[in-house]
């Protein structure tokens, strides 16, 4: 997921460093059960092309392509490492010649249109501007990035209520109230757009433990058994600082998933 959520990915598996990433199956809070409820309902649609937009190692496209004999993908992220992990999977699975991974920004992109178009915790990669306009911004690059008879699947995060003073100064920096939309809110900027929600589904509290559990395993695990590594005062108080802002927010801001349908 890139990221709605904003964490920091720690070291790949260097000089002694932790691995990264390793206990996640998708970027985001997104549990197997519910990733085939969508794959099964959205291959229904039986999509020929699929784009996903920060698609890290694109798990979830892989599983469309997988459900869709024949359909072909494009999978877009700035993250190196993620797009080879992404080649890899693909080549395992015989995936190759039916997807391609590219290191590129989304602002502006021509990669559309497409028949299904996935956009996981990753709206900032179609905006240029601040949040919480990119929101709006995206949403309509995303209606002109899918085709007229296709569907758009988005994952953007939500305040499940207004955060206080306090809670703002625990989960992030800079953080503020008007950073996110109520769900009600990103909804009504979804019909704006030229979208009618097909289906709404927010992740629930299983899906983000498992989520940021996985997210920081391997760095744990490598610190409790290097405690004295010259890396393990500034991992530490990485991984302690993130631990803070989630346990803040845990509750407080939601992912909705949105299955968007285009009006004509």
């Amino acid at each position: 997921m890139t990221d709605t959520i904003q964490h920091s990915d720690g070291p790949a598996e260097t000089d002694g460093r932790p691995p990264r990433l390793t206990r996640l199956t998708f970027h985001g809070p997104l549990s197997e059960a519910r990733a085939a409820m969508m794959v099964a309902r959205l291959a229904g649609t039986e999509p020929a092309t699929v784009l996903d937009i920060g698609c890290g190692w694109g798990e979830l496209l892989l599983r469309f392509l997988a459900a869709v004999p024949g359909a072909r993908g494009t999978g877009i992220d700035l993250n190196g490492e993620d797009l080879a992990r992404g080649r890899r999977n693909a080549e395992a699975r015989g995936l190759a010649d039916r997807v391609e991974f590219v290191q590129e920004s989304g602002v502006g992109t021509r990669r559309g249109p497409a028949d299904l178009v996935l956009c996981l915790g990753a709206s900032q990669a179609l905006s240029a501007a601040d949040a919480p306009a990119h929101t709006a911004e995206a949403l309509r690059e995303l209606r002109r990035l899918v085709t007229d008879d296709g569907r758009v699947l988005l994952g953007e995060g939500f305040w499940e209520r207004t955060p206080t003073p306090a809670e703002l100064y625990g989960i992030w920096p800079g953080a503020s109230a008007d950073e996110y939309h109520s769900l009600a809110g990103l909804l009504d900027l979804a019909v704006a757009a030229g979208f009618r929600p097909e289906w709404t589904e927010t992740a629930n509290t299983d899906e983000w433990e498992e989520f940021e559990s996985a997210y920081q395993a391997d760095t744990e695990v490598w610190l409790a058994h290097h405690p004295d590594h010259p890396l393990a005062p500034e991992t530490r108080a990485t991984l302690d600082r993130h631990r803070t802002h989630w346990l803040t927010y845990r509750n407080l801001l939601g992912l909705a998933y949105l299955t968007l349908i285009p009006t004509h």
